[in-house]
């Protein structure tokens, strides 16, 4: 079972090179793939992951609008990428401009995927979440601890 977690800070280089933790090349491999995410965020899956992930989007259904709309949303937004000898990846323009991605940013591991923040981003979407209220409503979701 994969299973990304922990949280790195590190910087994007202006050409849009980005380490890559260790920890996270030995789940993802050498090439995988980055989309836009939720939230102004990026979405990092291993090839396998994207692969399920697409089929469940290709069994949306085309005459549902916002079906369309949530594929499209992901699946344009998505490419594959490759880990450089220095444990980098070149993160696409039009994916570093969606995420707003500068200079300082936090690869954070969730389970099934790897979010790409940018640091400030990252620190008022962090701040903004009371746990408390939040895990009020998980009983919903089948989730207790």
């Amino acid at each position: 079972m994969l299973l990304f977690m922990s949280r790195y800070n590190h910087t994007i280089d202006p050409k849009g090179r980005l380490s890559i933790p260790s920890k996270y090349r030995e789940v993802l491999g050498d090439e995988f793939v980055i989309s836009k995410g939720m939230d102004g965020c990026l979405f990092v899956y291993t090839s396998e992951e994207w692969e399920t992930f697409a089929v469940k989007l290709k069994s949306l259904p085309l005459t549902n609008k916002k079906a369309r709309q949530f594929a499209r949303f992901f699946l344009s937004g998505a490419q594959y990428v490759t880990v450089d000898k220095q444990g980098r990846i070149l993160v696409p323009q039009d994916l570093r401009s969606f995420a707003g991605l500068e200079k300082d940013v936090v690869l954070a591991g969730m389970g099934s995927r790897v979010e790409i923040w940018d640091l400030e981003r990252w620190t008022e979407n962090d701040s903004q979440i009371d746990i408390d209220e939040t895990a009020d409503g998980m009983d919903d979701l089948n989730l207790t601890i």
